[in-house]
């Protein structure tokens, strides 16, 4: 089985307002609300068309991500409150893009750490670490899910540049069998950084500062 990887960027804090906000939101902030529920009813039925049953449903599980909460004791609970919260980032979030598609990209990602570890890479900024390091520090707790997909992780945009650079002075050393995979995420966080920096030097309601990933 494949899983694929996407991107957008967004301002934390605009996801982060509708987390335990119990529907005490902005008339905008109530449209994109409504939308975000649409896609989650779509999304379980679906789940049900596959006969897939989470034990909470993404309707459920957004719910739950409004009110504050995610106890469910389900034992798919974490796929479902992982759903329902990358809805939330997808309505306050550029348009996704995608970085690509592996057979096991833990895997792959974890032995490109290792390589990168190996060439003097900083521990901080190895792609394992924030394709699979989950959500921001100033977020709730969301319960992982079964066999780790989906998954959510992130890089703030201002160390995009710095990642990019890392890589970039150690890509000739690499395995060969990484090259191809490390020059696309390089180019990916060369693009991203270029977008952010003119945006917070020219545009003056622009305050993205998150690189989300969705690994599904």
């Amino acid at each position: 089985m494949s899983h694929n990887i996407a991107y957008s960027t967004a301002d934390k804090a605009d996801v982060l307002a509708f987390l335990g906000s119990k529907g005490d939101l902005t008339a905008d902030q109530l449209r994109r609300l409504a939308t975000m529920r649409r896609c989650a009813q779509a999304g379980q039925e679906d789940l049900d068309h596959q006969g897939v049953d989470w034990g909470l449903s993404i309707p459920e599980a957004l719910d739950h991500l409004i009110a504050g909460r995610t106890d469910s004791d389900a034992r798919c609970a974490g796929n479902a409150y992982h759903t329902a919260l990358q809805f939330i980032i997808d309505r306050n979030a550029s348009d996704p893009s995608q970085l690509g598609t592996y057979s096991k990209p833990s895997t792959f990602f974890g032995l490109v750490d290792d390589e990168m570890r190996r060439l003097g890479v900083p521990a901080d900024l190895l792609p394992h670490g924030y394709l699979y390091g989950g959500l921001p520090d100033d977020f709730p707790f969301i319960p992982h899910s079964m066999d780790g997909y989906p998954a959510i992780g992130h890089l703030p945009l201002a160390r995009t540049k710095s990642a990019a650079d890392a890589y970039r002075a150690v890509l000739d050393r690499m395995d060969p069998d990484f090259r191809y995979d490390v020059q696309e995420l390089i180019t990916t966080l060369d693009f991203e950084h270029g977008e952010w920096e003119y945006a917070t030097k020219h545009v003056g309601w622009y305050t993205q500062d998150t690189l989300f990933f969705k690994l599904t």
